[in-house]
């Protein structure tokens, strides 16, 4: 399953809520644009329904983070930025309730001064995990340092423009060329924007929902209570739903019928419904499910906090259809430069199942491609890109390289 295996948006609302206690203020923690600007340009990466910016801390870098407005604080995963960044005062605290292995460990910074062009930062301060739990860098396939949420778009207005690849960031009363958007109301709880919107079910039930908008959720659409009152759509897969802290997350995959984001209704959503029974843990905003960037990236996107304002516009990727993994691999990336595709898990009864692929293969090279000149984008691509097609696989199995062709099957 290669959908939403990056789940820091359950792992940093435990983790932050706890880190919140740990900072005196966080009212001034905010990025402005530099005087005499009217508006910034940001390049940025979409790298396995990521969104990959550079950003230097305290002159040294640049570094790659994901823009997530699924966390509140900013959170460093690599520890050896404890040394990379070279603070003169740090703080350690104890991470304690995530998880069946004992307490963790973070590191408090003071505030650092954070780096991207045309923007200054005040008093933003990091945590900074003292170990890898979630080996973001093997997921997306280059060095990831942390995750910027909040910190970031709280007190600017910022436009995600899929199209090009660029955000456009400006302070709220310099938005412009929102007109023909579809305005959305959000509500900023607990350092995370929330909509309301209509779910219908495969059986035409229409049910209401309040859901995170979680730019840093590689799914379209999960679902985490409707389990409990609707069950789940008859037609679905197993499936490891990601990682948090104490382990893989469980669940099934399915479709809703649609969802309503104003006057645009999205159809067939693949969806996620996490095994909530396993899972009792309270949110601190009651919540009924996140929408990914597998919807966002539909649209050029504008988030205007200070306002409560969610603009939508569809871009040229709008009416394809949602598509899931039609091969049955998971898998990370692994060696020095992250070069080498090694399968971590293969769902029984899959295509890949099927032609005998195991945990712990490595993927040499894609219809004759190597993997080390792919990027982990196109990997993903092929293996979701069309029912029936056959791929040709060059896998490392057994101490010996076989050949072996891959057919794509729709699943869901």
């Amino acid at each position: 399953m290669l959908v939403a295996k990056y789940i820091l948006q359950r792992r940093a609302f435990w983790l932050t809520a706890v880190i919140c206690c740990c900072y005196v203020s966080v009212a001034a923690q905010s990025f402005t644009v530099d005087s005499g600007r009217r508006n910034v340009s940001i390049p940025f990466r979409v790298i396995r329904n990521m969104v990959v910016i550079n950003m230097r801390i305290n002159d040294k870098g640049p570094y790659n983070f994901i823009l997530d407005t699924g966390v509140g604080l900013m959170i460093m995963t690599d520890p050896a930025m404890i040394d990379s960044i070279k603070l003169d005062y740090l703080r350690t605290i104890k991470i304690t309730g995530l998880g069946t292995d004992g307490d963790y460990e973070a590191i408090i910074t003071p505030p650092l001064k954070l780096g991207i062009p045309g923007l200054y930062s005040t008093g933003i301060s990091a945590a900074i995990l003292k170990k890898d739990y979630f080996n973001l860098s093997s997921y997306v396939g280059l060095p990831i340092r942390g995750l910027l949420g909040w910190d970031f778009f709280n007190n600017l207005a910022v436009k995600v423009n899929f199209s090009d690849s660029t955000l456009t960031v400006c302070r709220p009363a310099d938005l412009r060329g929102i007109k023909k958007n579809q305005r959305i109301p959000i509500t900023i709880e607990d350092k995370k924007p929330y909509l309301e919107t209509i779910v219908v079910m495969p059986g035409g039930r229409r049910v209401k929902n309040k859901l995170v908008i979680d730019l840093g959720a590689g799914h379209p659409l999960s679902l985490e209570n409707l389990q409990k009152t609707n069950g789940i759509p008859p037609k679905f897969i197993k499936a490891n739903l990601g990682v948090a802290i104490n382990g893989p997350i469980d669940g099934v995959i399915s479709r809703i019928k649609e969802i309503e984001l104003g006057k645009y209704k999205l159809k067939d959503v693949i969806t996620s419904f996490p095994d909530t029974t396993a899972d009792n843990r309270p949110y601190n905003v009651p919540r009924d499910g996140n929408m990914g960037i597998g919807i966002l990236k539909k649209f050029n996107v504008v988030f205007d906090y200070s306002n409560g304002w969610l603009y939508l516009k569809p871009n040229e990727t709008y009416s394809i259809p949602f598509e899931h993994d039609m091969s049955g691999i998971e898998y990370f990336s692994a060696g020095d430069n992250l070069d080498h595709l090694i399968i971590s898990r293969v769902e029984p009864g899959s295509p890949a199942d099927e032609i005998g692929l195991e945990k712990n293969d490595e993927i040499v090279s894609i219809n004759f491609k190597p993997v080390a000149k792919m990027g982990t984008e196109e990997v993903d691509n092929l293996l979701k890109s069309r029912a029936d097609r056959s791929i040709l696989l060059e896998v490392y199995h057994d101490k010996r390289y076989d050949k072996v062709i891959l057919t794509l099957r729709r699943r869901i």
